[in-house]
């Protein structure tokens, strides 16, 4: 065994314990734990023979798919480092991501193929791109049929310079800086945080004993509802198949609820990873409209990461399957599973109360610990495993991964008061980071796309409660002289130049936006007064 848990190696393992089990799904095709690995050899082969090293990175621009965690694994057994791309984003943000991350590869859905073929002169390093055919049109001429690569092995891909537990999982997160930054997890920390709420957790030092002992027969059937691209999707998934689990993905490339029902009672569907009231809400309006429609008795647990769902809803869930575990976890792409809430029947069916873990704490600015009662604010804190820091960016690194008396904290920038009873109470990211349905938005991107338009002298931007998607986008903007608000004509401004979910949902003409002399806006205020002006 290396030094560390490795993600390849333990696939690699549950193959050869299981290599009859299905370890993925999606509609009609079915893949064995057998072909997982086959099939991720050839990719890893492909890979180096076009010229990858050891760590460099391999970029996913894929919607979900058995090919995403395919070649994830095909990456992991090369020694190559993983980078999530956002599919929404604009050519130039996709740009900005290749390039900051150096990738040199790209896997790529065919209806990313022209947006791909744009792009190539801007990113001169990716030498290797892997087209994945998704009926969309042929394999252009300066690409590799995926279906190719899959088939170019016939035996384990190692790479010559072996596997660690130091090799990194890479993932890019939005966050609060207006620009995508590369979050960079050692292998084995995602694993020890993704194995600690397990009954019978793994030992720090690897041994294949302790491992195969849970291996005793396939794991859990588990769907990721939320895109494979963000974490809340990826590491339920990375954690299904540690476990000798299968992954079934949805078909539909925009979220149904009637689909997702179906494929539930189909595969019988144990574990399901949503973004909050974005995902539930709509499959409780399906189930309550048709309660006979539906066998969902196999769903054990739903987990949601990146928004709180509504206690109504949750409560809603159970009258369709009182056996569901439903956790909220509070976490982020820089620190994994900071605190957990778990609502089952018999239970009271609350909004999520988060209680610190044992490696949680909220600090303040100086580095005190908050203490439960007192009304004081910090921010929360997580020790342990956590990222080694930000790719090639050190001042940020530093800002967040904090050494205080002689102990590494991750603090991604949750501000919270402990309330006496031990629960924190949440504020939210004090960078003015907004959340939408779990993607995170940096106001100031959008506030300087709106001040392009012609009538915009200047622009706010700022997060207010959204049922479905916790936070809508809500800009408020001060004209020019002599022009008038065409709130439609902006929101399409703003998709010109950002992915779709930044654009704001309403825009509001506002006198001025106060800006102060050091030209800093009064976040606080300005959404005070985009509330009462929306009647929330």
């Amino acid at each position: 065994m290396p030094s560390g848990w490795n993600f390849a190696d333990m696939w690699e393992r549950v193959a050869d314990r299981h290599p009859d089990a299905v370890a993925q799904v999606q509609g009609t095709r079915v893949f064995t734990w057998c072909e997982f690995d086959r099939r991720a050899d050839g990719v890893a082969a492909t890979l180096l023979a076009g010229g990858a090293r050891h760590q460099d990175k391999v970029a996913h621009y894929l919607h979900n798919c058995p090919e995403y965690m395919e070649s994830m694994f095909a990456m992991y057994k090369a020694g190559l480092v993983p980078v999530n791309t956002n599919y929404r984003y604009t050519d130039d943000e996709l740009a900005y991501l290749w390039d900051n991350a150096d990738a040199v590869a790209v896997v790529f859905h065919g209806t990313f193929a022209a947006t791909c073929a744009a792009l190539r002169a801007r990113v001169p390093a990716v030498h290797t791109w892997l087209w994945v055919d998704d009926g969309s049109g042929a394999c252009p001429p300066w690409a590799i049929p995926y279906e190719q690569a899959a088939a170019a092995a016939t035996q384990r891909t190692v790479p010559q310079w072996g596997r660690s537990g130091d090799d990194l999982y890479m993932l890019y997160t939005g966050g609060t800086t207006g620009f995508p930054k590369g979050v960079m997890w050692r292998q084995d920390d995602v694993i020890g945080s993704l194995d600690a709420s397990s009954k019978v957790r793994l030992p720090s030092t690897p041994g294949w004993e302790a491992f195969d002992e849970r291996l005793s027969r396939p794991g859990p059937r588990v769907l990721p509802a939320a895109p494979l691209m963000h974490g809340t999707g990826a590491f339920n998934t990375m954690s299904a198949l540690i476990s000798g689990g299968s992954v079934v993905t949805l078909v539909g490339r925009h979220f149904d609820p009637v689909e997702l029902l179906d494929t539930v009672q189909q595969h019988k569907v144990q574990g399901l990873s949503i973004v909050g009231d974005a995902f539930a809400k709509p499959i409780l309006r399906a189930l309550d409209a048709e309660p006979t429609r539906w066998d969902v008795s196999s769903l054990r647990v739903i987990l949601s990461s990146g928004v709180i769902w509504a206690a109504e809803t949750k409560a809603g869930l159970l009258r369709h399957n009182e056996r569901l575990i439903m956790v909220d976890s509070l976490g982020s792409s820089e620190a994994l599973s900071m605190a957990t809430s778990t609502t089952r029947a018999g239970a009271m069916t609350t909004t999520a109360k988060f209680r610190l873990g044992p490696d949680t704490r909220v600090l303040t600015e100086d580095g005190r610990e908050v203490q439960p009662g007192s009304g004081e604010r910090g921010r929360v804190a997580l020790r342990g495993r956590t990222p080694i820091g930000y790719y090639k960016d050190p001042d940020k690194s530093a800002g967040t991964f904090v050494m205080l008396d002689g102990v590494r904290w991750s603090i991604p920038g949750d501000w919270a008061e402990v309330e006496a009873d031990g629960t924190l109470k949440l504020y939210g990211r004090g960078s003015q980071c907004i959340n939408t349905g779990g993607e995170k938005v940096y106001p100031e991107e959008v506030e300087e796309a709106l001040k392009l338009h012609p009538s915009v002298d200047d622009a706010a931007v700022v997060g207010v409660p959204d049922d479905r998607f916790g936070e809508a986008i809500t800009a408020l903007v001060q004209l020019h002289p002599g022009c008038t608000l065409d709130e439609a004509a902006l929101i399409a401004h703003v998709k010109e130049h950002h992915a779709a979910y930044k654009a704001p949902k309403r825009v509001l003409h506002i006198a001025s936006v106060g800006r102060a002399a050091n030209g800093k806006l009064d976040y606080r205020a300005l959404r005070e007064e985009a509330l009462r002006r929306l009647g929330l």
